[in-house]
C-alpha cells in the first residue's frame, strides 16, 4: 500500500480550485423553539430512486448535532448576494438566525428566504469520512428560486458570471 504525507495547506489550495455551491442546512432545535444551522460546500445529488442527497460535515461542528437532533432539515442553496447569510451561519454566534429572513418549509424546517433552491430532507445515514461525517438524506420536498447560485471558489464567495452549454 502506497502511503504519503500530504501537506494540509497544499491540499486546501489544490481542492479550492473546484468551485462549490454554498448550502445552508437548517433545522429546529430539540426544544422546538429556535432555528439552528450551518453552511456546507459538499452537497450533491446521490440517487434518483429513491431520491437521496449527501453532504459532509466536520466532526468539530457544534451546530451539526443540533440540526441532526431534529431528524429533518432544509438545505437552502444560497443565491448570489446572500454572502451575509453564509457568514452568519458560519459564525459562532449564539443566534445565527437573528438577522436572517426565513420561514418554515413544507416539512417544518427553516427555509432561507430568497434561496436559489431548497431541498427538504430526512436524515437516513451518517458515515465516517475521516475528519468529516458523510450524511445521506432522503428528499421530501424541493423547489427552485430565482437568480444564480452563490459559489465558493479559491477562498472567495460570489455568483457565477458566465456559463456555456456542456
Amino acid at each position: 500500500m502506497l502511503t504519503s504525507t500530504i501537506d494540509q495547506a497544499h491540499y486546501r489550495t489544490v481542492m479550492g480550485n473546484l468551485p462549490t455551491g454554498v448550502v445552508a442546512l437548517s433545522g429546529i432545535t430539540a426544544d422546538a423553539e429556535h432555528p439552528c444551522g450551518l453552511v456546507v460546500g459538499t452537497f450533491q445529488s446521490l440517487s434518483l430512486d429513491p431520491p437521496l442527497v449527501s453532504f459532509s460535515v466536520a466532526h468539530t461542528s457544534t451546530s451539526w448535532p443540533k440540526v441532526r437532533a431534529a431528524g429533518r432539515l432544509c438545505a437552502s442553496i444560497l443565491a448570489a448576494g446572500q454572502e451575509p447569510i453564509c457568514r452568519a451561519l458560519s459564525s459562532k454566534q449564539p443566534d445565527k438566525f437573528a438577522d436572517i429572513d426565513w420561514s418554515l418549509s413544507e416539512a417544518g424546517s427553516p427555509r432561507i428566504t430568497g434561496a436559489h433552491a431548497y431541498v427538504d430532507c430526512e436524515i437516513t445515514h451518517e458515515l465516517d469520512g475521516g475528519d468529516h461525517a458523510i450524511v445521506i438524506a432522503r428528499v421530501l420536498h424541493m423547489d427552485t428560486g430565482h437568480g444564480e447560485p452563490l459559489v465558493f471558489h479559491q477562498g472567495r464567495l460570489g455568483g457565477i458570471r458566465q456559463l456555456t452549454a456542456a
